[in-house]
């Protein structure tokens, strides 16, 4: 049987065949069985525009029990992870369905989980949703579009609009004024004035929310078409002064005697370019994306005047780097991204030192290895981090930074960078010296990898002769057999 479903959708301004890979035999056994099923959300509103994946949502009147027994014989898989929520999840060649029982929730509007409620029909059901666009829906057995609150209009003009008033709507789920802003960065849609005005009046509420959920939202809207729109409009609202304080905060007063850079407009202007960097047809680089937002938030704890009318913003990579730990923390992001982050915001200063190519091979190799697993996307956050418009200035930068990275890549291929170490590895040290396992192999491998750095890969015998001078210093007597 056919994987594919063909419905029409027709209005007075188009005329729309839209295509769901649902398989026939799914919406035979509900409606068989004497149930309704509807394609609903989100499912709709990506297929009518042209970008439906394999994920598929459905409504419907039969209880959770009832569509498990519904499902199996059926699906090739089947979980019920969500059933406290009226939620089934299945798959079935290769497409993963979600099928919920119609819904009609209340809230106790002091946190965001909402009381469920069973509801009676597919109208009840679109009302409890977040947006207009996400609130249609198609019967699978007449082929009926539903589409009460005219989510096909909004779509066309690609306006945010909630189907209650958005006062009720954000008052049950104050998530949804992030996934507001996301679905700006996500889709390019604008946010209706009354929606806006919601949530310019309720953004406090949006601290009923675990820090958990809205790092979810947030990384979506980083990973967006237009993560800049949703940024502006999570600052512009002040939701961000409560999810990320940081970024408002970087809106730093500027005066006729003590002139720099906005420093807010210049984070979305490098993530812009951070952006434009990465390699096309790759998935959206989180990392990098955030280290591009988040690279200067050290600037404001550390501006300071200067006598004359001049600004310093001295070691501000360095707390920054500690911001960003604080806050990636208190966001729930994972201890991977928080250090990668942090990491390329503590070196993305570093480059500025280089001048005109003054820097020691061995300056440069400390730069590669600081960097490591990190290097290429410290290559685009340094690059993206030129935002002057004096574009000989601009072009002179670029020049310098090719300048380094044809020196790594010379330096790399003569003595491979990726994997520097010692030139005797830790077994050798504690045969040499007469060592235990412990904190003194540990530190004499620290030295020989400083010395490594500093001076290129050493010979073998050169290598034993400085591990002996290393250890008279410290007042080790290695075995009388390894002592020359």
């Amino acid at each position: 049987m056919s994987d594919l479903h063909t419905i029409d959708v027709r209005d007075r301004e188009t005329e729309q065949q839209v295509r769901f890979p649902v398989a026939d035999e799914l919406a035979s056994r509900f409606t068989e069985a004497g149930h309704q099923l509807f394609l609903v959300g989100g499912t709709v509103r990506d297929a009518m525009m042209d970008r439906l994946g394999n994920d598929l949502d459905f409504a419907t009147d039969a209880r959770p029990e009832r569509v498990r027994e519904l499902l199996t014989g059926w699906a090739d898989a089947i979980w019920d992870t969500g059933i406290a929520f009226g939620t089934m999840g299945a798959t079935k060649r290769g497409t993963t369905v979600e099928i919920t029982t119609f819904r009609s929730d209340s809230y106790d509007r002091m946190t965001r989980n909402p009381e469920v409620t069973f509801g009676d029909s597919i109208e009840g059901d679109l009302l409890r949703r977040d947006f207009t666009v996400n609130a249609m829906a198609i019967d699978l057995a007449s082929r009926k579009f539903v589409d009460p609150h005219n989510g096909r209009g909004a779509l066309r003009r690609k306006v945010l609009d909630t189907p209650a008033t958005p006062q009720e709507s954000f008052a049950d789920d104050p998530l949804r004024m992030m996934r507001a802003v996301r679905f700006v960065s996500q889709l390019g849609f604008e946010i209706a004035p009354r929606v806006l005005d919601a949530i310019r009046e309720m953004a406090g509420e949006i601290n009923r929310i675990t820090a958990e959920r809205i790092q979810v939202e947030l990384s979506k809207l980083l990973c967006g078409r237009y993560p800049r729109r949703g940024l502006e409009l999570l600052v512009d609202t002040g939701l961000a002064d409560h999810v990320l304080p940081e970024v408002p905060a970087m809106r730093l007063e500027i005066d006729e005697h003590h002139q720099h850079k906005d420093v807010y407009q210049h984070s979305l202007v490098v993530l812009d370019q951070a952006i434009d960097l990465e390699e096309p047809g790759t998935a959206p680089d989180l990392v990098l994306r955030l280290a591009a937002l988040l690279h200067d938030i050290g600037k404001p704890p550390t501006r300071r005047f200067v006598e004359g009318g001049g600004v310093s913003f001295h070691h501000h990579e360095v707390v920054g780097a500690k911001m960003v730990r604080k806050r990636l923390r208190a966001l729930r992001y994972s201890k991977e991204v928080i250090e990668d982050v942090a990491q390329l915001v503590y070196l993305h200063l570093r480059f500025h030192g280089y001048g005109k190519g003054e820097w020691t091979d061995s300056a440069v190799r400390r730069y590669v290895t600081d960097a490591g697993p990190l290097l290429s996307r410290l290559h685009k956050l340094v690059r993206a981090d030129c935002t002057t418009r004096n574009r000989r200035k601009a072009a002179a930068l670029q020049r310098t930074y090719d300048d380094l990275e044809a020196r790594i890549a010379r330096i790399a291929a003569e003595e491979d960078l990726a994997r520097v170490r010692p030139d005797l590895d830790g077994n050798e040290i504690m045969r040499l010296l007469g060592l235990p396992p412990g904190p003194l192999v540990g530190k004499a491998w620290r030295y020989l990898k400083e010395l490594r750095l500093d001076r290129g890969p050493l010979a073998h015998d050169e290598a034993i002769a400085e591990l002996h001078k290393w250890a008279e210093a410290e007042g080790i007597t290695p075995p009388a057999e390894n002592a020359d």
